[in-house]
């Protein structure tokens, strides 16, 4: 087993080290991606899947969830994994734990999940690992009826009858209203009652609801195009929200080079719906799954959840996002949802870093040790809310400058631009 690991190792090695002497020939293509990186994974790794029985590959993912939508739809749609000797089917579902209970089966070897299902595998010491962010701070927002007297949260404080708010039970909405309700001072059950409704009932704002907490797409729909309600409040302050792309832990031991394909296709895509957005919203409107979405919809929330932020977003770093995570953790345990009671550690430890270390060498993009959404003098402890701002789709939509000092460790060009280190 020790040598098995070292040679694991050792492989891992000469990955990067490949990557590193490619990266110091990469010609960039209009997009800004290394063009000469593109290296088919090895017969042996598609031998090892095909004994499995996992070939073509299986990837979950949700059509409807902003920012994580796009990159699978384009890696799918570009033949990004094709190009790099990969069969693989895209398969969409309506919920995290839907992809739970078919990653957990071995009937698929990739998804994305928010940090409430990922938090699940988590607990139930499911092999996998995330290698990227898919995406950050989807907006969760409780929203009114336009004619509601309700101005904020603490406005619902003793209401008679209590105030029913429409939500999805066992959604990162559930944890956002227990800690907005602790902070602006409401009790569940006596100031508000909690009432658990899909996000496509809520957005119809049905008469004898005085709230509801979608997330987007639907808030926005609900506020910005069907005009049936407005914003009172958002998860921005009580929890720094991200998605992961992982995969299970037998691919990383046994074909990396698969799971290096994929890191580069994840990268690829990102800045391919950064150079292409009216292309990507055109791609997602050819889901089934969104085809009742206008292209306007689509091509904002492409804007507000693919493209505000630096690129470099992508970087699953591991601390970071399991401090961020901790108090969700927290509540999970203290309620009863989940059996072990876990910390930020337990997030770093199921994060590798090694596929998208060798991403970014192939960019020549700096390692990031926060995410860019962050401002630099932004030093607020993740278990104490609510947090002071920071960087999201509805406090901003002017997207990130990047490059910037800093942010590259290696000459790079993108839309026939170069940018120097």
């Amino acid at each position: 087993m020790k040598i098995f690991h070292f040679l694991i190792l050792i492989a891992a090695y000469l990955i990067s080290a490949v990557s590193s002497v490619n990266a110091q020939e990469a010609k960039f293509n209009e997009y800004g991606w290394p063009a000469n990186q593109d290296k088919k994974v090895s017969a042996s790794s598609v031998k090892w899947l095909q004994d499995k029985g996992w070939w073509p590959l299986q990837i979950a993912y949700q059509a409807p969830w902003s920012g994580q939508n796009t990159p699978n739809i384009i890696m799918d749609k570009k033949g990004l994994l094709v190009k790099r000797g990969i069969e693989a089917k895209f398969q969409s579902f309506g919920s995290g734990p839907a992809i739970n209970e078919v990653i957990i089966s071995g009937r698929f070897q990739f998804g994305n999940g928010g940090n409430f299902p990922f938090t699940s595998l988590i607990d139930k010491n499911i092999p996998v690992k995330t290698i990227a962010v898919i995406n950050t701070n989807v907006l969760h927002a409780t929203v009114v009826p336009m004619d509601s007297k309700i101005k904020s949260m603490k406005d619902f404080k003793g209401s008679n009858p209590p105030a029913t708010i429409g939500l999805v039970t066992g959604s990162g909405a559930e944890f956002y209203i227990q800690a907005s309700a602790k902070t602006n001072g409401l009790e569940i059950g006596k100031d508000i009652i909690l009432k658990n409704m899909p996000i496509s009932e809520q957005m119809g704002m049905p008469k004898g609801l005085d709230a509801a907490i979608p997330w987007d797409p639907a808030a926005t729909i609900m506020t910005q195009e069907r005009k049936n309600s407005r914003y009172i409040d958002d998860i921005y302050p009580y929890n720094i929200y991200e998605g992961t792309f992982y995969v299970r832990q037998e691919i990383i031991d046994n074909a990396p080079d698969v799971v290096q394909a994929f890191t580069d296709a994840i990268a690829e895509a990102t800045l391919w719906i950064r150079k292409n957005p009216d292309a990507a919203a055109d791609a997602l409107q050819e889901d089934p799954n969104l085809k009742n979405y206008s292209k306007e919809i689509l091509k904002q929330q492409i804007l507000a959840y693919n493209n505000l932020y630096k690129p470099t977003y992508i970087y699953p770093i591991p601390l970071f996002w399991g401090q961020a995570n901790e108090p969700i953790y927290n509540w999970l345990y203290e309620n009863k949802r989940i059996q072990n009671k876990l910390t930020a550690a337990d997030f770093a430890k199921a994060v590798d870093t090694r596929f998208m270390d060798n991403t970014f060498a192939k960019l020549g993009w700096a390692i990031p040790k926060r995410p860019p959404f962050l401002p630099a003098s932004w030093n607020a402890p993740l278990d104490k809310t609510p947090y002071p701002p920071y960087m999201t789709p509805i406090s901003t939509t002017q997207a990130q400058a990047f490059p910037e000092k800093g942010d590259l460790v290696r000459d790079w060009e993108f839309d026939g631009k170069k940018y120097k280190k």
